[in-house]
């Protein structure tokens, strides 16, 4: 009976122990913790209160791509979407509901896993690997795009295998492009003077992290970011932990999207959310690897 109790006591220590490493892995005790303090505290009118946002369209999917989708950003003058793919290199447009409106061939810009507008007919994208930027120009008739006639910033920090830029974000009140580290370190950081307005007169580039922002980040991964202009406040899409903050001016989560079946009016879990961006009306774009279109709109 003691040989039992003891065994029994271990498997119970051993148990414990993993589950609190698991806890740990997960950021479960903060994102719980961030959950009861929301119990007492009133939304924010001019917060974007992801709370409040339904799934009205779901796991549509994207006909016509053979590759994964990866980031996504809107273009307020086009009134349309675009993404990356980083197999077969390419910038896809899509309209607000899904579709292909054309595609450009991407050529010599490494892993291509994020894009986003700057300005009329002008885009970031980003190589993951390399830890590059590329500003790119394109209009109507573009077809294909040359890294080698982009403007480009390489910033290899923390540069460890396949963990680097995945998403995107761009202030143009405040001139800032916010950049993702997907995870090892986990980081988001805040570029200054990249893109150049005028690359005739160049500008000093200064690169800014907030460790105190990234630590309250209780989620695995980053794969997408979206600033919005109207509260200040930026959306951090993780795809391991199936979730979507919103951060205020502060960096301090205020509001969570979860991409779980059953939350939201989602009848089955986004499988792995790769890109999150929004239009002037307030709508969610949500892009899923393989190919998945969604949509969330507030009632």
């Amino acid at each position: 009976m003691l040989r039992f109790n003891r065994f029994s006591a271990l498997a119970l220590l051993l148990t414990l122990l993993a589950a609190g490493f698991a806890a740990q892995h997960y950021r479960l005790f903060e994102h719980t913790w961030f959950k009861v303090n929301r119990l007492w505290q009133l939304a924010n009118p001019a917060a974007i209160n992801l709370g409040e946002y339904r799934a009205v369209v779901q796991g549509q999917v994207i006909e016509g791509l053979e590759d994964d989708v990866s980031a996504l950003t809107y273009d307020p003058l086009r009134k349309s979407l675009f993404t990356v793919t980083n197999k077969n290199a390419e910038l896809v447009e899509l309209s607000l509901d899904g579709r292909i409106v054309r595609r450009i061939a991407l050529v010599g810009f490494g892993d291509a896993e994020a894009v986003e507008f700057i300005d009329a007919n002008t885009y970031v994208i980003a190589d993951e690997r390399e830890q590059r930027l590329f500003k790119v120009r394109l209009d109507d008739n573009t077809l294909v795009l040359n890294a080698r006639e982009a403007e480009q910033l390489t910033l290899g920090i923390h540069l460890r295998g396949n963990k680097g830029f995945e998403g995107l974000a761009y202030d143009s009140v405040g001139k800032r492009l916010f950049v993702a580290k997907e995870r090892d370190p986990m980081l988001i950081y805040e570029v200054r003077g990249f893109p150049q307005d005028n690359p005739q007169m160049p500008s000093a580039i200064h690169v800014v992290t907030n460790a105190r922002r990234d630590a309250r980040l209780f989620v695995r991964d980053l794969s997408s970011l979206q600033f919005d202009e109207r509260s200040g406040h930026l959306l951090a899409l993780s795809d391991e932990s199936r979730l979507l903050l919103e951060l205020d001016i502060d960096g301090r989560p205020i509001s969570t999207l979860s991409l779980k079946k059953g939350r939201h009016g989602l009848k089955k879990t986004v499988p792995q959310a790769e890109g999150v961006a929004m239009d002037d009306e307030g709508t969610l774009y949500v892009v899923s690897e393989p190919n998945l279109f969604y949509v969330f709109k507030k009632p």
